[in-house]
């Protein structure tokens, strides 16, 4: 494992660095990971990075290390120590006759180690497995990142399949979707009081008003434009936004799109002193998925983890 690291280690990257910190002294679950990200200087945004079932990424993988070196009998739990683990001979050798990262394929050549994942995974399944059956492979990657993998293609799958239908969509009809989202996103008081859409024509290039807080003491002006996504947005549209702005004597509005934004579109828009916010397709997906608007959920899945602190004294 490099010092600094860019990203998070893998949870086999966790394996060697966690075996010698159990050669020099017991080993927690709980508090393992942060030693080794004491040890190899981990910044900040990685030490602090969670799942999305909000988990830190760092004790997840550290944690699959651990049931990796189990399983591999290079630890076992601590004789009177609850919840700690200390390195085994059989650990103390291998650190003497093999030098660099342990890896998934070394693992999976020592004697046992397969057959107690396969275990493991036969007893919770209630049944058996053959020795023809497919061997148990834990890749680099943990079960819970897997899930987040999982988890965020399917958003992206559904945030394409809204902007196709957005583009689609009635242009009031769209304009209606932005209001409607902002107002979910908290926005406004009653929903007929807090929002309204323009007219359908002489708008001034204007196409919603939503209150900005409960009581209505300041407004947010729209724009939302339904484009296809090769039609970007330019600095004349964002520059004649600004003007209705101006006209309406308002210092803040939220331009938004299907498509996405020129870079002059960006650089005008971050100069401007109103203050003015961009949305791209992307991102207008992203938000309708977390704010549910246009979408349903079909299926919740519940994950569980062990609770510590019932089993503590």
């Amino acid at each position: 494992m490099q010092n600094k690291p860019t990203q998070c280690p893998t949870w086999d990257e966790f394996l060697r660095p966690l075996l010698e910190l159990a050669e020099q002294e017991p080993i927690i679950r709980r508090t393992a990971a942060q030693k080794i990200a004491d040890r190899y200087a981990f910044p900040d945004e990685i030490r602090n990075s969670r799942l999305n079932s909000g988990h830190l990424r760092i004790q997840n993988r550290a944690g699959w290390a651990m049931s990796s070196l189990v399983k591999a009998k290079f630890i076992s739990k601590h004789p009177t120590e609850k919840f700690t683990y200390e390195i085994t001979q059989a650990g103390k050798d291998y650190l003497r006759q093999h030098q660099g990262p342990i890896t998934p394929a070394d693992l999976k050549n020592l004697d046992g180690y397969v057959e107690a994942w396969e275990e493991a995974s036969a007893k919770r399944k209630k049944k058996g497995r053959t020795g023809s059956e497919t061997v148990v492979e834990l890749e680099t990657t943990t079960p819970d990142d897997r899930i987040d993998t999982a988890y965020n293609e399917l958003n992206d799958s559904l945030a394409g399949e809204l902007l196709e239908n957005m583009q689609a969509m009635n242009p009031y009809h769209f304009e209606q979707l932005v209001v409607d989202l902002l107002f979910a996103m908290g926005y406004g008081g009653s929903r007929e009081e807090a929002a309204q859409v323009t007219q359908k024509s002489n708008d001034g290039g204007i196409d919603g008003i939503i209150s900005e807080d409960r009581l209505g003491l300041d407004v947010i002006y729209i724009q939302a434009k339904r484009y296809q996504a090769e039609s970007t947005i330019g600095r004349k549209e964002i520059q004649s936004f600004v003007g209705a702005l101006a006209g309406k004597q308002a210092d803040k509005g939220v331009f938004i799109t299907t498509s996405g934004f020129k870079t002059t579109a960006i650089e005008y828009a971050d100069n401007v002193q109103q203050k003015v916010i961009l949305i791209n397709g992307q991102r207008l997906a992203d938000l309708m998925i977390e704010h549910n608007i246009g979408v349903s959920t079909i299926r919740t899945v519940e994950l569980k983890r062990l609770d510590s602190d019932y089993f503590e004294d």
